[in-house]
């Protein structure tokens, strides 16, 4: 590996340079018996319960970003999309398709910060690929995953347990992945004070669990934020969304800059937060619980489940006036996950 400062076609070519690339880098990295034994699929432990499978891939300009990289990127958000369905992440495969030219450097520093964000989230990466493409036909670095959990017995969350009189509550500050990697990639934050939430969210969803058990629905609101998860919660139902416009927590340098490009924070990605339905006899152990822990400082309850009007997301002012809020249709800012 020292003799290259940079990925090589033949890093992908299944010969030696992909075997010492494996070997030296992602094996020594993700420190994974299961994945140290180079063969072809991991046989594991199965835990036990229902099995969670999700899968994802990662896309991001730049790559490192204030608050985090498509490392933790695309550990965070495959655990985060198990965690929500009350499941507890296991495992973890991760393919990564490179582009000739990418520093080793770099690569290694990806490989560190998912095996850190692993540890976080208590999962073990235990299976990969490598490809290689040529230069300029790969902006850098592309990371596609998988990830296994298991469903505890009793643990029923899904959108199918929504009903009117529920409350929703937020885990913290909304839009801040979205408009910290937008300022970034634009230079439009040199003072450096935005960051991205990126983190995994095993630890909160299971005390947020412990507190309110009778929660019905939890979402990460990563791509469309806010809003498209409040559209999709109520698409084809018999019940409504509202949000309250003055408790919706935002980072004042979000606001000022989604102002400055006219976005709309509600609109931008998050990777670090959720949004919780829960009955209204556990909202406020709900609430505690969120606060009660590191990633949820800042949470609120944000808004209830209303039986009219029927398929819509709405906005409600302090005043009591309504706007609809409505499902993002193009995307504001792209390559953010």
């Amino acid at each position: 590996m020292a003799r290259y400062e940079t990925i090589r076609l033949a890093h992908g070519s299944g010969g030696r340079l992909t075997a010492e690339l494996v070997r030296d880098l992602f094996v020594e990295a993700f420190a994974s018996e299961p994945l140290a034994a180079l063969t072809d699929a991991a046989v594991l432990e199965n835990p036990g319960g229902r099995l969670a499978l999700t899968t994802d891939a990662h896309s991001v300009t730049p790559w490192r970003f204030p608050g985090g990289d498509i490392g933790r990127l695309a550990v965070a958000g495959t655990v985060n999309d198990l965690a929500v369905m009350g499941a507890r992440p296991h495992y973890l495969s991760a393919a990564f398709l490179l582009e000739e030219g990418f520093r080793l450097d770099d690569l290694a520093e990806v490989a560190a910060s998912m095996k850190r964000a692993a540890d976080e989230a208590d999962v073990t990466i235990v299976a990969g690929d490598t490809k290689v493409v040529e230069r300029g036909k790969g902006d850098g670095i592309y990371i596609a995953t998988a990830g296994v959990g298991t469903v505890p017995d009793g643990r029923d969350i899904g959108p199918h347990r929504l009903e009117p009189g529920g409350v929703l509550l937020v885990n913290g500050t909304l839009g801040d992945h979205g408009i910290a990697v937008m300022a970034a990639r634009d230079g439009l934050d040199p003072s450096g004070s935005l960051r991205s939430d990126v983190a995994p969210l095993t630890s909160l969803v299971e005390a947020l669990l412990a507190a309110a058990p009778g929660t019905r629905f939890l979402r990460d609101l990563t791509r469309g934020g806010l809003a498209a998860v409040a559209n999709e919660m109520v698409a084809g139902r018999p019940f409504g969304v509202r949000l309250f416009d003055d408790r919706l927590p935002l980072d004042p340098g979000v606001v000022e800059l989604s102002e400055m490009l006219g976005i709309d924070p509600l609109l931008a990605a998050n990777e670090g937060k959720l949004l919780a339905a829960v009955p209204p006899g556990e909202a406020d152990a709900a609430l505690a619980a969120l606060r009660g822990h590191p990633l949820g400082r800042a949470a609120a309850v944000v808004g209830d489940l209303l039986v009219e009007p029927q398929g819509l997301a709405l906005v409600e002012t302090a005043y009591g006036s309504r706007r609809v809020l409505e499902m993002p249709i193009e995307e504001q800012l792209p390559r953010i996950c």
